[in-house]
């Protein structure tokens, strides 16, 4: 058996050799790229009819699942409110404390806490009588004073009386008249009087106590109105600028809303909270709104009309993103929208749907983009989806 020879390439020139050895060199790697072409090629085609299979696979179950039964609003224009409820609490229209002008033992208490008293009216009295000497004493000094004077007079112009003497005497009754009426103010202040109307809520004047000027005596409130104090964030003073009127909820009173007006609003925030002092006057003619009781007060800041409204529980978080599922031809379509004002449990759909389009409100989480659906139920208001 003969052998065969590989070619002889001595007799070819060395550029031809060394192209030669090249290409047989190079012949391995072309087999190995063109077995990666073909590997790569595969696995593209099998990749692409796994993928074909599971659109198709899934098509199929999305034509055998039953259709999901759902509950769908209409969406029809009604208002909205944007409100906030703020806390506050309840204030005397006015708070008097009241103080003893002169000091003495007191000797007879006139009214007891919870008591209405008029303007006027005698809450204690001191013990006058040494006041009641003192005014006793300068009134006849005083008297004594004008019969000199009017004698020193009649000899001023008869040129028995020098100027001095009259300008002296004229001094002398004007100090005693000044000394008398402070007298007399002493012997009216041993009466403490209510210096308005209102109820006594506090009062220390138990026969027997000794009392400085200046010492506490009793506490004089006026509830035939009230003033209501709420702290509004810098955010919201705009807003309660241009707002009168306002619902006061109290809870001590079962929930009863009072109607109440804007007195007035603080130009300086509290420095710790930022709040704005708001106070707003109440109407109190039964008196059963009490100084420091709790109450929410309702403002109305803004009201839309005619907005599209719908449960807040009925937009769903996706992305980054608020979807609602609107049904058109028994099916569920996924839209994306922009919520607005939000007034309990209802919100204001800014953007994103239209007047007369179908919102699914029960059973949305439970589809999905282009499902088929039943509706089981057609909501035109809000109030339907507790009935």
């Amino acid at each position: 058996m003969e052998t065969q020879e590989s070619p002889d390439r001595s007799d070819l020139p060395p550029a031809a050799r060394t192209w030669s050895r090249r290409i047989w060199g190079a012949i391995p790697w072309l087999f190995f790229l063109l077995l990666l072409v073909i590997i790569g090629m595969a696995f593209i085609r099998i990749t692409e009819k796994q993928a074909v299979l599971k659109a198709e696979k899934a098509q199929a179950l999305k034509k055998d699942r039953p259709a999901t039964n759902v509950v769908t609003l209409e969406m029809v224009p009604s208002p909205i409110h944007d409100r906030i409820r703020l806390p506050g609490d309840v204030q005397p229209w006015v708070k008097l404390n009241i103080l003893a002008e002169v000091r003495g033992r007191i000797v007879s208490k006139k009214v007891e806490e919870g008591q209405t008293v008029r303007k006027g009216q005698l809450l204690a009295r001191i013990d006058s009588r040494d006041y009641d000497n003192i005014l006793a004493s300068t009134r006849a000094d005083f008297s004594a004073a004008r019969k000199t004077l009017k004698r020193i007079r009649g000899l001023h112009r008869e040129k028995l009386a020098t100027q001095s003497q009259l300008d002296a005497a004229t001094a002398r009754v004007d100090a005693l008249k000044a000394a008398m009426n402070t007298a007399e103010l002493n012997a009216a202040r041993c009466r403490i009087r209510a210096p308005a109307a209102g109820v006594v809520n506090r009062i220390d004047a138990e026969p027997g106590r000794f009392i400085n000027t200046g010492d506490w005596v009793a506490e004089v409130l006026q509830l035939s109105r009230v003033k209501v104090r709420v702290g509004i964030p810098e955010s919201d003073v705009a807003a309660v600028r241009q707002i009168d009127r306002f619902d006061v909820e109290i809870d001590a009173l079962g929930g009863r809303i009072f109607k109440g007006t804007k007195h007035f609003l603080s130009r300086t925030a509290d420095p710790m909270a930022r709040l704005y002092d708001l106070i707003i006057k109440v109407n109190n003619p039964d008196q059963e709104i009490l100084p420091d009781m709790f109450v929410r007060v309702d403002i109305l800041k803004k009201t839309v009309p005619d907005a599209l409204v719908i449960p807040l529980y009925a937009s769903l978080s996706r992305s980054d993103a608020q979807i609602v599922f609107v049904v058109k031809d028994g099916k569920a379509h996924a839209r994306q929208v922009t919520l607005g004002i939000q007034e309990g449990w209802r919100v204001q759909v800014v953007s994103g749907l239209s007047a007369g389009e179908k919102v699914i409100v029960i059973g949305q989480r439970g589809v999905n983009d282009g499902e088929n659906v039943h509706v089981v139920r057609q909501l035109y208001r809000l109030e339907e989806i507790n009935r």
